[in-house]
């Protein structure tokens, strides 16, 4: 096993449709050897498309993954809503179809920043509990709306009852609520039959490994290390520290002094490198530099 394997890292992996975010994992953890294996950000069982895994050590660096962009492109069907708003719920709704002209019409009117009801089956914890499991015992779990950003948004295709849509959001944006209600505002009702997820800040899915890859690759190539070309993918700043302060940072000494000769801009997160090697995560708050989390302390 490499070493790499043991000190954690990242991984780009194309989940395909059919399974779960989490069964998903079970093949990476086969081929490392390891339990130390979290996604940041969950895909639905239908959907396929990029997940980014953290292993080992790394997963303590999840938080910092979830605040990304995401680029989808997604398949609606027009004319019937389900009651999971994918191909896999019952149907609880018809309606007659959209024109072309009322789908992009709608489509015009969710670009920017919305409010967003997410659906009842979801992740979304109510009461501490999930609100897919009050859906599921024949309960309506109330799915309050929360504000989301869809920076694009584009008809790629439309063949009655089907639209291809590419989508450009905020974290936290859920396109089967966002087919559900275009078809709303176009006057009809809808659900999703296909999602692929492209992109997750500046990691595409061109370059994630596929169950195939991953099977005939073992370890080798398969654990990225934590290095500036993930958090440049991350829109997070990359500050460089002399030598001299590793240990004072593994120690936990005031970030204030260390970073006193070191340009932090106007950033609120900025990750610590020296000789190339990843530190630390850091926050900034009330303008005051805090750690997050020591990645050379383990």
């Amino acid at each position: 096993m490499s070493n790499e394997s043991h000190t954690g890292g990242l991984i780009l992996f194309h989940k395909p449709p059919g399974v779960t975010s989490f069964d998903a994992l079970r093949d990476i953890k086969r081929a490392l050897g390891t339990g130390k294996v979290g996604h940041t950000g969950t895909l639905d069982k239908f959907a396929e498309g990029l997940l980014l895994v953290l292993t080992g050590r790394a997963l303590k660096l999840s938080r910092w993954f979830t605040h990304c962009d995401k680029q989808y492109e997604g398949t609606i069907c027009f004319g019937v809503e389900t009651e999971t708003l994918d191909p896999e719920g019952a149907v609880i709704a018809n309606a007659p179809l959209p024109s072309r002209e009322n789908v992009e019409q709608a489509i015009s009117n969710f670009i920017g920043e919305i409010e967003q009801a997410p659906p009842a089956y979801s992740a979304i914890h109510i009461d501490g509990e999930r609100a897919s499991a009050l859906a599921r015992r024949g309960e309506a779990p109330e799915m309050r709306k929360r504000p989301v950003t869809i920076h694009r948004l584009e008809l790629l295709s439309w063949e009655p009852p089907h639209a291809k849509i590419f989508v450009h959001c905020s974290s936290g944006t859920y396109i089967r609520s966002l087919a559900r209600d275009i078809a709303l505002a176009a006057g009809s009702r809808a659900h999703l039959t296909a999602l692929v997820r492209t992109q997750v800040g500046g990691f595409k899915l061109q370059g994630a490994m596929s169950n195939e890859q991953l099977a005939m690759s073992r370890e080798q190539g398969l654990v990225r290390p934590i290095d500036k070309a993930v958090f440049n993918a991350l829109n997070i700043p990359c500050l460089n520290v002399a030598t001299q302060y590793v240990a004072k940072i593994i120690q936990g000494k005031p970030l204030a002094q260390i970073l006193k000769d070191v340009s932090t801009g106007e950033d609120t997160a900025a990750a610590l490198f020296s000789e190339g090697k990843f530190i630390a995560m850091t926050e900034r708050q009330s303008n005051k530099w805090n750690y997050g989390y020591v990645y050379a302390r383990d």
